[in-house]
């Protein structure tokens, strides 16, 4: 019998830096052979600081916090985020964001925060999930694996000379 449980529970504001520190640290790794070091704090920046989430919030977005803790030692640790969006467009929720620090990734943590936003979508009368992911990422497998297929390709421009260049990736519910 496993010591640890794991719960995923909506973020209050006061938690905003904490998504932060996880996007700091898992980002490196994640886009690290993809993306040059510029880009990478570029966009932390435009995205995870807390007036940045906090904005992403009024704008719809939901963010949710992946928590283990410890029922032998009563320790609990922060250790991912997903966001999503109910209605991003119709009939559809997008996941904005989904994350796991390094040390825990492959331990099924991020099929639990997708499983959530599922169970989320399809109690709000979605019909697919959505999501974006870096067409050179190598989290596409991950994706594919769970049930979303490939649909288009799309470049964004995020501003300072830099693209998103994504696969737009559905699942229906």
């Amino acid at each position: 019998m496993s010591d640890t449980i794991t719960t995923i529970r909506p973020a209050s504001p006061a938690e905003y830096p904490t998504i932060e520190l996880i996007a700091r640290a898992t980002w490196p790794s994640a886009y690290g052979e993809i993306l040059t070091p510029e880009q990478i704090s570029y966009m932390l920046n435009m995205m995870y600081s807390p007036r940045a989430i906090a904005d992403q919030v009024a704008a719809g977005q939901e963010f949710y916090l992946l928590e283990t803790a410890n029922m032998r030692t009563h320790s609990k640790q922060v250790v991912g985020y997903v966001s999503h969006q109910v209605d991003y467009l119709p009939g559809t929720t997008k996941i904005h964001k989904l994350y796991a620090l390094p040390g825990v990734q492959g331990q099924g943590f991020g099929r639990r925060m997708v499983e959530h936003v599922k169970e989320f979508a399809a109690a709000a009368g979605q019909q697919k999930l959505r999501l974006d992911v870096n067409y050179k990422n190598r989290a596409i497998g991950f994706y594919e694996k769970l049930g979303f297929e490939r649909k288009e390709r799309c470049n964004t421009d995020i501003g300072n000379g830099y693209l998103m260049e994504d696969w737009v990736m559905e699942m229906p519910l």
